[in-house]
């Protein structure tokens, strides 16, 4: 079912008398709008005169009250629906955003709220539902409690709903938000310093060395490293600037583009934090020295057909790389110098050791990495103690280049956290 919400706003309205329908009892409500037109609403299926005339008198009150609902016997699934394609599909940038959504009213809101009318949704229904998915994972329940917030608060607004039954209802304690979430970081997920050498000098043969420097020494995640272009670099004082990824426009049809640029397109970052600018290592810096000058090449070299956007991650024609395009070349370098076959978003993970292992701030890493509110902590595992003291001295120069110097330091800690947290201890 398709449903159609735009005639909520009423300007005017009438409630005829008490009158028989159907061996029973009811009233008609005429809700008349700005154009002109008129929704009629039957209440019928009273068993007395006395029922139906005090149903109307409350109908009455909600009409006077602005708080009549239109549109009072639709599915909470039906609903759900309407509210991704007319509300947050407009919202948000971001297409991870929108399948996160989407995944989540899919997977874990519609199975259990989806078949009851969102008129009969109360505030237990809402706890029920948060504590359920608490003990299932603590970040989903908090991606849930967001969008039922969310939904209930435009369905109020649509006149679908009186109020909101989400309102102040919370997580359950273990799952609650706190004022900066943690993040933790799993070492067993992570490469050792040797290993991490082990990945760099072994990736330089492949078409993903650009794209192994960005993530392994500067974080940057798969959408943002195929969307950084020369002109985000800053030559003379050595940082880059975050400000685009490539993925797919939310609402964009793959027929409106050409063979094999969907999931190409310049678009919003995740969140306003990922909006940054970070200092690039030497090492990473002398790469893209090298890649400007492999660019201007080929640029030259196919004048007629070279598409020059600038992107510091390319094909040999100038053309963005594709989401997956990294993904063979990546598996290969893994099994090829027989490096654990973590996944390419853990070495996110691996940047953050280079810094926490260097009693970075851990809330001035989330800010390097474009995290929102978040505190990076690490989860250590036995034999993976050492990972953080074993510092291979060949990397090292590439550390502290990641780090910002002393002053940097002390204006991200002034502006970002109250209590300098020392990494040394997570390892105790």
């Amino acid at each position: 079912m398709k449903l159609d919400l735009n005639l909520q706003r009423y300007v005017e309205w009438e409630v005829s008398n008490v009158m028989p329908i159907k061996e029973k009892f009811g009233y008609r409500v005429s809700l008349i709008y700005m154009d002109g037109s008129k929704r009629i609403q039957q209440k019928s299926g009273f068993e007395t005169e006395k029922e139906a005339g005090a149903a109307r008198d409350k109908t009455i009150g909600e009409l006077y009250a602005g708080t009549y609902v239109v549109y009072g016997n639709i599915l909470v699934r039906e609903f759900l629906d309407f509210w991704l394609e007319e509300d947050i599909k407009k919202r948000v940038g971001s297409y991870e955003t929108y399948a996160t959504f989407a995944g989540t009213i899919k997977r874990h809101i519609k199975p259990i709220l989806g078949g009851k009318k969102i008129e009969e949704i109360n505030r237990g229904d809402i706890q029920k539902l948060y504590n359920l998915k608490a003990e299932y994972s603590i970040h989903v329940a908090r991606v849930v409690k967001t969008v039922i917030n969310l939904s209930m608060r435009y369905a109020v607004d649509k006149k679908i709903i009186p109020e909101n039954p989400a309102a102040e209802v919370l997580l359950p304690k273990s799952a609650s938000k706190k004022k900066y979430h943690t993040r933790n970081i799993d070492m067993q997920k992570t490469l050792t310093m040797e290993q991490i050498q082990t990945l760099l000098e072994a990736s330089r043969d492949t078409p993903i060395h650009m794209q192994v420097l960005l993530n392994v020494l500067m974080g940057l995640r798969r959408g943002e490293i195929n969307g950084v272009k020369f002109s985000d670099v800053d030559y003379i004082n050595r940082t880059l600037k975050v400000q685009r990824q490539l993925g797919k426009k939310i609402g964009s049809s793959k027929e409106d583009f050409a063979p094999k640029t969907f999931g190409k397109q310049e678009v919003r970052l995740k969140t306003s934090s990922s909006y940054r600018e970070i200092p690039i290592p030497d090492y990473v810096f002398e790469a893209i020295l090298e890649q400007r000058k492999i660019y201007e090449q080929q640029k030259r070299r196919r004048s007629s057909t070279f598409q020059d956007l600038g992107y510091i991650c390319c094909s040999s024609y100038g053309r963005p790389r594709s989401s997956s395009f990294h993904w063979k070349h990546y598996k290969k370098l893994l099994a090829d110098n027989n490096l654990p076959n973590i996944r390419w978003h853990d070495l996110r993970s691996t940047f953050c050791t280079l810094l926490l292992k260097n009693d970075f701030n851990p809330k001035a890493v989330s800010k390097l990495m474009g995290h929102a509110k978040e505190l990076i902590t690490m989860d250590v595992y036995g034999d993976n103690r050492g990972i953080l003291a074993d510092c291979v001295d060949e990397l090292q120069p590439f550390i502290e280049e990641v780090l910002p110097n002393a002053e940097q330091d002390n204006v991200l800690v002034t502006e970002s956290m109250d209590v300098v947290i020392n990494a040394k201890s997570y390892l105790s």
